[in-house]
């Protein structure tokens, strides 16, 4: 019995998607024929059971293509990810209340779309990771060749959360130890830095001769060996490098709180800091190619990853299968069931304080698009996909901080 569906496109594409008993609506299916039916797709489009509609193409999808690259696919969260670190901490060393805890990593770790705080003060090796690293170096060459990419607050933005799905959380495993688990990506200049290249992306689009439609104005793509292919990569690096740091920054500030508010405490053996939106090249199917996972993780045979639930549900730290016809990738989590739109008409305050009950989080008006019941349930997604991960340890929030 196969474990994905099979689908050819009226235009000859091919997709293979890992969506059994995990509901895919309909805006997303035509996103996904889009893409599968671009002449540069290779072998065929993969597609993860936490899959939903998003910018020219959906998230949750791994596309590899030969030749071309699509800035829009990637997306303007470039780099954002998971990390997670197990502690030697155990439940039963937890105060009853973890009011305090959160407001300290609230403190410790600036929240939102503002500047980083304490950034430059914190007597530890997080103070230095922008000044001893080449990032300040990369991104002047990137600048020097697009004056337009800002250095939109680069620095002081190391080590802050973000808005929208970003997060911090304070876990329990099935055997009540505590972990640190955190999501954010490049933050503000990733984010420039995206649009910027999506536009310029457009434009190239409408100089090439016929031939070079796209269904949709958000699949325009570079062309290897134009500079502009050259560029957007130099500069997607750059980003999904700073994202990486700024995770290891943030985990860094929140171990300052945690040893603030709770006993001495080691940090145990895993742990992981992995992508979920981002391009790489790897080979697949006989060629080398460009694999972009718009919200995917790569889980190759014995790669560790992260697939967080809700803000209310359980999340999962995953060993990689290898799975080839998922060109070794698997979800970056449960995936949205709606819009935040209409997740903020659909549930009231109460629906959200229900769906949180045991959780120390918000529980205002604010974060009603991030309630629970706004994403897909994990178990379904995590049963459709159980030939790409193997779950090490499952993970439950104590202590949930939004941005």
């Amino acid at each position: 019995m196969s474990t994905f569906d099979v689908f050819e496109t009226a235009s000859g594409g091919r997709i293979k998607a890992w969506v059994k008993g995990v509901p895919v609506e309909e805006s997303a299916r035509k996103q996904l024929e889009n893409v599968a039916g671009l002449p540069f797709v290779h072998s065929h489009l993969a597609v993860m059971p936490d899959v939903h509609f998003g910018r020219g193409a959906t998230v949750g999808s791994v596309i590899p293509t030969r030749g071309a690259i699509i800035p829009a696919a990637v997306g303007v969260d470039i780099g954002c990810g998971m990390m997670a670190i197990e502690t030697s901490l155990t439940a039963d060393q937890l105060p009853d209340s973890l009011s305090t805890l959160r407001s300290e990593i609230e403190r410790k770790v600036p929240v939102g779309n503002g500047r980083g705080g304490e950034f430059g003060t914190i007597p530890d090796s997080s103070a230095s990771t922008w000044r001893n690293s080449d990032l300040q170096a990369r991104l002047d060459v990137i600048r020097d060749k697009h004056c337009k990419v800002p250095a939109h607050k680069v620095n002081s933005q190391l080590g802050t959360l973000g808005g929208g799905n970003h997060f911090i959380e304070v876990c329990l495993d099935e055997r009540d130890h505590v972990w640190v688990m955190l999501h954010s990506g490049s933050r503000g200049t990733g984010n420039q830095i995206g649009q910027y290249f999506i536009e310029l992306a457009r434009k190239a689009l409408e100089k090439r001769v016929l031939g070079y439609h796209v269904p949709d104005v958000d699949l325009a793509f570079f062309v290897e060996g134009e500079p502009l292919f050259d560029d957007y990569i130099e500069a997607v690096g750059w980003a999904q490098d700073y994202a990486r740091a700024n995770r290891e920054v943030m985990m860094e500030r929140t171990m300052q709180a945690m040893r603030t508010c709770l006993p001495k405490f080691k940090l145990g053996k895993l742990a992981v800091n992995c992508h979920h939106n981002y391009v790489e090249k790897e080979h697949h199917f006989g060629a080398d190619v460009w694999v972009t996972r718009k919200g995917a993780v790569r889980a190759g045979a014995g790669d560790l990853g992260i697939i967080p639930g809700s803000m209310g549900a359980k999340s999962f730290i995953v060993r990689g299968k290898g799975n080839a016809d998922a060109f070794c990738s698997c979800s970056h989590g449960a995936g949205r069931a709606m819009s935040r739109s209409e997740a903020k008409r659909t549930f009231s305050l109460k629906d959200h304080r229900d769906a949180t009950e045991g959780v120390e989080c918000r529980k205002d008006e604010g974060v009603i698009d991030e309630t629970p019941k706004a994403y897909k349930d994990i178990d379904a997604v995590m049963a459709a996909q159980f030939d790409l991960v193997e779950v090490m340890h499952t993970l439950k929030q104590v202590v949930c901080v939004k941005g």
